[in-house]
């Protein structure tokens, strides 16, 4: 199954991430919700890099809703080529999609998944309109 990211969508980061052998279950195969780990490091490693990392006594994001959908199992050994996009920046939000497929078979997507990102001020726990860089990146 192919999965088509939108021109509406911006790609703004990849790495490779090892698949390990404790990623998978009982059935052999990457197990679900390792899928949502594979998507928070990805998301997590773009915001050290254009240097937004989460501060708890400030500011970052907040994962509102996250999605995944599954095309092919993932099984050990192997690397993911993870793709992050974003879209739709708000006042205070973006989506971000990934895409992971196996870095041995190049464009066969594997998952595909996302989330909703709302920027907050961690101490008042309420949202905040995005940063000025951060809304650069996004648009």
């Amino acid at each position: 199954m192919r999965f088509e990211i939108p021109d509406a969508k911006k790609r703004i980061f990849e790495m490779t991430i090892p698949i390990r052998w404790g990623d998978m279950d009982a059935m052999g195969h990457v197990n679900n919700t390792v899928y949502f780990r594979y998507m928070e490091i990805v998301r997590i490693e773009w915001l050290h890099r254009v240097g937004g990392a989460p501060n708890p006594g400030g500011q970052g994001p907040v994962i509102v809703n996250a999605f995944c959908n599954f095309y092919k199992q993932l099984e050990y050994p192997g690397d993911m080529l993870a793709r992050h996009y974003v879209s739709n920046p708000g006042r205070s939000s973006f989506e971000t999609w990934i895409t992971l497929e196996r870095v041995d078979q190049p464009g066969v997507i594997y998952a595909a998944g996302g989330a909703t990102t709302v920027w907050t001020d961690f101490p008042t726990q309420k949202s905040t309109p995005l940063p000025d860089w951060l809304r650069l990146l996004l648009e």
